[in-house]
């Protein structure tokens, strides 16, 4: 049998990994596996890819990246802002399909977020097997517990945090580090508490500028004269609106500024010093943590299971310890949000963290 593998979306770090898990599982089967290029336009006719073998993944596992590229634009992309979609027209996908049966390829992994989870789905309807492998930092997909990529962008915040805290001290300055995250908070939350942060700003908790203000002049009363901000791309205060920096990125706008604007109010409103950090694709980028190159190989391993099962129509899902499997209808209908009462932004309060909610 002859597969095909290909990455949908953003880069990063794990991609290798799942490579690394659907070659090893698949020529343990006798499988060949046919790596498409740059995404699905590495289906267009005549087609841009190379066979993988085992030989030529050997030592992938620890790097970052991804060595069959990867695209978030293009004739497939079918994200169109928050929650719409565009439905890939019928000529793509005869073509697409067409490259796929010349090349002898019976199945397709698909490996991405929502948005490649979206265009995989739309071939599953249009009767071809495939099956989905999730990606992305924001951890934002409800039908899985986590997705690799996320611990490593999560220790690149901490990283960063642990450096800040050095300068902020030696300066009494106050430093805003804005992180990924457009509609969940997870990098900023996790990194934020992990790195030490008095103060995290995501998107499912509007902030009120003056409560930050307030919770760091009260550190300043108790002798503590640095504070870190950590503020997700996608938050915004109580009444405002996201930021956008670009309109234009491929159906889904970029957003960024908002660490700027927060480092800006924070030093009118505190009279202190206070200097803006933009980690942006710092964060997609690097090797894998140890966490990321076990559960990519694991979500690989479990894809080329699905495919041997015949259980098409279907992405790899991490739950409870457990990799198992959900329809990627149900994958990709709900997104995972921070839940603002939840017990880990309960244990952030509890440690003095303030939301400004």
């Amino acid at each position: 049998m002859r597969i095909g593998l290909l990455n949908g979306g953003g880069d990063c770090p794990g991609l290798n990994a799942v490579t690394h898990g659907v070659v090893g599982a698949a020529t343990r089967l006798g499988w060949e596996v046919v790596g498409f290029k740059d995404g699905f336009e590495g289906l267009l006719s005549p087609g841009n890819y190379k066979l993988l073998k085992v030989e030529k993944t050997e030592g992938i596992l620890k790097l970052g990246g991804t060595i069959l590229g990867t695209s978030n634009k293009g004739h497939f992309s079918s994200k169109v802002g928050a929650g719409g979609v565009r439905y890939i027209p019928s000529e793509l996908m005869e073509d697409a399909k067409g490259t796929m049966r010349d090349l002898g390829v019976e199945a397709l992994i698909c490996v991405g977020g929502d948005g490649t989870l979206t265009t995989a789905l739309q071939f599953w309807k249009e009767d071809f097997p495939v099956v989905g492998v999730p990606k992305t930092i924001d951890n934002d997909l409800a039908a899985t517990a986590m997705t690799f990529g996320f611990d490593s962008a999560t220790q690149t915040v901490v990283d960063a945090l642990d450096r800040l805290h050095t300068t902020a001290e030696s300066h009494k300055r106050i430093m805003v580090l804005e992180v990924m995250g457009r509609h969940a908070g997870w990098i900023a939350l996790y990194g934020g508490i992990g790195g030490g942060a008095c103060s995290i700003l995501i998107p499912e908790i509007p902030f009120t500028i003056d409560k930050v203000a307030e919770a760091i002049q009260k550190r300043e009363e108790m002798g503590f004269h640095s504070s870190l901000v950590v503020v997700a791309e996608g938050a915004s205060p109580k009444g405002g609106s996201l930021i956008i920096e670009d309109a234009n990125e491929g159906g889904e706008v970029r957003l960024g500024g908002i660490g700027e604007i927060v480092s800006d109010k924070l030093s009118e409103l505190t009279g202190k010093e206070t200097r803006c950090t933009t980690l942006g694709h710092l964060q997609r980028g690097g090797s894998p943590t140890s966490l990321d190159r076990v559960l990519g190989t694991r979500f690989g391993v479990k894809a080329v299971n699905l495919i041997e099962e015949k259980r098409f129509g279907r992405m790899v899902s991490y739950q409870q310890y457990h990799v198992g499997s959900v329809t990627i209808e149900e994958a990709v209908r709900q997104l995972n949000l921070v839940d603002p009462e939840g017990e880990v932004v309960a244990a952030a309060k509890s440690v003095g963290v303030c939301f400004g909610d």
